[in-house]
């Protein structure tokens, strides 16, 4: 595992405060996931969980289980990056959850160099993937996040 500098932990730590903001506009009640697509220290995309455009925006069912077809933040910031013209290619993805298998391979198709992460889960096959993909991927834990950050 590569080390970080300060000033890089410091930038992570900033970026990962915005992308759980970037969460509070989900509209899923279960779990709120954000996330942001970063080149060259510049916002390039951003993304939360939620319903495909043109969907009435409730992600759970009857019984509060998510619906099939939401998407994850992941893949609505790479799918919107793709419609732009940014490009994605050496980016750094912020999430404020661990990825899943099926956003690590949009990942690893986006061609994402880094990925930091802000919430562990159980199933940790999609960190294995972009590992074996030779994807740079950081822990900064959401919950060791503050406001009172001291500049350079």
């Amino acid at each position: 595992m590569k080390q970080q500098t300060a000033k890089q932990t410091l930038l992570d730590k900033r970026y990962m405060r915005m992308a759980l903001i970037w969460a509070e506009n989900s509209y899923c009640e279960r779990r709120k996931v954000g996330a942001l697509l970063v080149k060259d220290k510049m916002i390039i995309s951003d993304g939360y969980n939620g319903t495909p455009s043109g969907f009435e925006n409730v992600c759970e069912d009857d019984t509060f289980r998510t619906k099939p077809y939401v998407l994850h933040a992941e893949a609505n910031a790479i799918s919107k990056v793709a419609r732009s013209y940014n490009s994605s290619d050496g980016a750094t993805l912020y999430v404020t959850a661990c990825p899943c298998i099926e956003c690590a391979k949009l990942i690893i198709q986006a061609g994402i160099r880094r990925v930091v992460y802000g919430e562990p889960y159980h199933v940790e096959d999609g960190l294995h993937l972009l590992e074996r993909a030779g994807i740079e991927v950081v822990f900064c834990d959401n919950t060791q996040l503050h406001g009172d950050d001291k500049k350079d």
